[in-house]
């Protein structure tokens, strides 16, 4: 049976197994990629007028998606694929993943299972296989702004999985064959620190040593010039290092094969949360909340629930490390807006399952996920989660584990068939907000003028995401005070634009909070805006 598959790595496209499928105009193109962009999940219809006209519809924007739909319908059709693909699902369309292969998706899929793989080679083959998907910069071709935002994620997780790909060849020792690619990534991305020590490090091991202090000087050069900043601590670690000769910076043994030793796998305790967060304050309440779970009876599950930038990833992932050492039989932590499938298998292989006994089947990784967790005590953090059918596979069985889960949404089947304990995140309490204002930019200039700080927090909504983005900027420009950024944002209507960068858009973070409203929500939350008062 033929499949239809969509590529948006790359110039965006549709086939029918080998069939090309001519897509219409720029609307089609937009619309298709929003759905691609979130497989097997409701996109709105007020989500598709938003991107197709970036914010400014004619009145008859929700006719003309329709029939961009039934155009989309109709060509796949054409093409020879008659199965329904796209389905009409109040409030909107969702595209089936039954009969779909996304790249993006398999993208996904196998840079998680080579970051499980317990043998280097396999992980470097699963991490090459992946990048091989990628034919150009994620959408080209497709306009409208939630779109180029997905763009530029997706760009980000190929930057991270060329890293990470060549620190296991680093660890092979295919250090003279990397020296090329890493030359060519440092140069298209010259502020990665990452790429850039890992290409001086093969540098080194090449006998290449004069460049590898060549590659740390360019680096310097650009980071004072551009932004007044020295290198990260990496960066000058390694430079140290290699000034040395440091005996640690030699090719080591890569980890252990797993056909030597299968039993290493079977033993693996996954380790799997992200970094603490660097500053984190307040939240003293909330904290001492998730300890008191810890010690249920039964199978305890928290739910954080708030809006966009209000910290609750940042919540459960620092709560986590300071339990971490309560649940010896590993951490395990997703972002699930991936899918259940593909969370369920790295979930297992990071627990130790061989591939082969990983079925396709979603229930069946689930009870196979489910059986090995029973006599185990394992944190599971699920982030990012928009429903709880989306969750409900990711569920252990075992009274002795513990699942923390953050959304945006409410998950009352979580809370009514599971009984979560439900810590609602509001914005920081004012002097706590300060404090992290002052964590990223420095706290002599904030205590500098305390006036001007308590008030860019108050602007800031005292929200943790605006308060780390405005301590971002001032850290990046040594030279501002902090009454000039306040001066900078007091207007509202170019607050966001003035908060947001490269690395971080607040308007895309809101923005994917409003299209998770229902119409009715949706349009009273537009007519409050018309309101002429400070605050409603």
């Amino acid at each position: 049976m033929n499949r239809l598959n969509i590529g948006v790595l790359g110039m965006l496209q549709a086939c029918v197994g080998d069939t090309p499928i001519a897509i219409g105009g720029s609307r089609q193109r937009t619309i298709l990629a929003m759905l691609a962009l979130a497989p097997g999940q409701v996109v709105s219809v007020d989500a598709l007028v938003e991107a197709v006209w970036n914010g400014r519809p004619p009145a008859t924007g929700r006719t003309q998606v329709a029939i961009c739909v039934a155009a989309l319908r109709k060509t796949v059709k054409a093409a020879g694929f008659h199965d329904d693909v796209i389905i009409t699902s109040a409030p909107g369309y969702l595209l089936r993943t039954d009969s779909t292969r996304i790249d993006a998706v398999e993208f996904a899929e196998l840079t998680a299972k080579g970051e499980a793989a317990a043998d280097p080679a396999e992980a470097a083959g699963c991490l090459d296989e992946a990048l091989k998907l990628w034919r150009g910069p994620a959408l080209t071709g497709v306009s409208g702004l939630p779109v180029e935002i997905e763009a530029a994620r997706l760009e980000e997780l190929r930057l991270t999985a060329h890293e990470k790909h060549a620190a296991i060849r680093l660890d092979l020792g295919q250090h003279n064959d990397l020296i090329g690619e890493l030359t060519t990534l440092v140069r298209e991305h010259p502020l990665r620190e990452q790429s850039r020590a890992q290409l001086m490090l093969a540098q080194y091991r090449a006998g290449r040593r004069a460049e590898s202090l060549g590659t740390f000087r360019d680096g310097q050069r650009l980071s004072i010039n551009e932004f007044g900043l020295e290198l990260g601590p990496a960066l000058r670690k390694m430079h140290d290092a290699i000034l040395r000769d440091d005996p640690s910076l030699a090719a080591t043994a890569s980890r252990p094969d797993r056909t030597a030793n299968s039993s290493l796998r079977q033993r693996l305790r996954p380790a799997q949360l992200p970094a603490d967060v660097h500053g984190f304050t307040g939240r003293a309440h909330e904290i001492a909340a998730l300890d008191g779970m810890i010690g249920d009876t039964k199978l305890s599950i928290g739910l954080i629930t708030g809006g966009s930038g209000v910290g609750k990833t940042g919540l459960a992932v620092h709560w986590a490390h300071g339990v971490a050492d309560k649940f010896p039989d590993g951490q395990l932590f997703a972002d699930v807006s991936a899918g259940a499938k593909a969370v369920l298998g790295g979930f297992l292989r990071a627990l130790g399952v061989p591939d082969d006994l990983i079925r396709d089947d979603v229930e069946e990784r689930a009870a196979l996920y489910r059986s090995i967790l029973r006599d185990r005590r394992a944190l599971v953090v699920l982030d990012n989660a928009s429903s709880f059918a989306e969750i409900r596979p990711l569920l252990p069985g075992s009274a002795q584990c513990h699942v923390l889960v953050t959304s945006r949404g409410q998950l009352y089947d979580l809370l009514g068939q599971h009984g979560a304990h439900h810590l609602r995140l509001g914005s920081l309490a004012a002097p706590d907000a300060v404090e992290l204002l002052g964590s990223v930019a420095g706290s002599a200039r904030v205590t500098a003028d305390p006036v001007a700080s308590n008030r860019l927090a108050e602007l800031c909504d005292r929200l943790p995401l605006v308060l780390r983005t405005a301590g971002a900027r001032l850290a990046a420009k040594p030279h501002w005070s902090v009454r000039h950024l306040l001066d900078k944002v007091a207007d509202e209507a170019h607050r966001l634009d003035e908060l947001s960068g490269a690395e971080q858009d607040l308007r895309a973070g809101f923005a994917a909070s409003c299209r998770e409203l229902s119409e009715p929500e949706s349009a009273l939350f537009r007519r409050l805006g018309l309101l002429t008062v400070p605050e409603v």
